[in-house]
């Protein structure tokens, strides 16, 4: 039978590359995104933005995560982004470089990220696009394209991050429906859940606590949890 605990890690950690936007490189890779590759193969006019209207909510689906855009128009994608960047630097060239994974692991720590506006063939990196997918679930909600737009107009720029209340899901929900929303969040919260009910995944259950601390910071509400929960499912183990 299967050891449960480095299966439980190896569950969360997936989950934390999901919400980070980060997917593990391989060796001699430089630091580079996979995603960059992907990026620099989409050449301009990979896609076909003419069925793009301003305001739509773009949708790319990956193997872990979906990242969220809102078209803007002129083949123009605003999209929030963790980066370390804009708090050291305000030169615009710079900061609009391929996002590295070094960039968005010092942002999710620092709690800071970009809004940031890429063409739609460097948002996509190569990926499929679904368009405005998640007006189903909002039904009445949807606001006006032009609405939408104007939003995240507005939100370009540094700004907070947080893994739970302020990712790219949360920007695009509030740009279209009015609330910023995340169902990634969610099921990364129920998957956390399972995870600790399981009184053999001790370890996951440190593993949780630590990221919370690294992620949310510093506080009781983050260190106790760390402390006890562990301690009780190894003594009612």
């Amino acid at each position: 039978m299967k050891n449960p605990v480095p299966q439980a890690a190896s569950l969360l950690l997936e989950k934390l590359l999901l919400l980070v936007h980060v997917r593990p490189l391989p060796a001699g890779s430089g630091g580079e995104p996979p995603a960059a590759a992907a990026a620099a193969a989409a050449a301009p006019g990979y896609y076909d933005t003419s069925c793009f209207k301003r305001g739509d909510l773009l949708e790319v689906p990956r193997t872990l995560f979906i990242h969220f855009g809102i078209y803007l128009g002129e083949n123009r994608v605003a999209h929030l982004m963790p980066d370390i960047l804009p708090a050291f630097t305000g030169d615009r060239r710079q900061i609009q470089q391929v996002v590295t994974n070094k960039r968005l692991i010092l942002g999710v720590i620092t709690k800071t990220a970009s809004i940031r506006v890429d063409t739609v063939e460097d948002f996509a990196y190569g990926g499929s696009i679904l368009v405005n997918h998640m007006d189903r679930l909002f039904e009445d909600q949807v606001l006006g394209s032009e609405e939408a737009a104007r939003r995240a107009e507005k939100l370009v720029g540094a700004t907070a991050y947080s893994l739970l209340w302020n990712n790219c899901e949360h920007f695009v929900t509030y740009c279209r429906y009015g609330a910023p929303v995340s169902f990634q969040t969610d099921k990364f919260c129920e998957t956390v859940k399972m995870i600790i009910r399981d009184q053999r995944s001790v370890l996951a259950s440190v593993l949780v606590g630590l990221a919370s601390i690294v992620c949310l910071g510093l506080a009781p509400s983050t260190t106790l949890p760390t402390i006890f929960i562990p301690f009780f499912l190894w003594m009612a183990g």
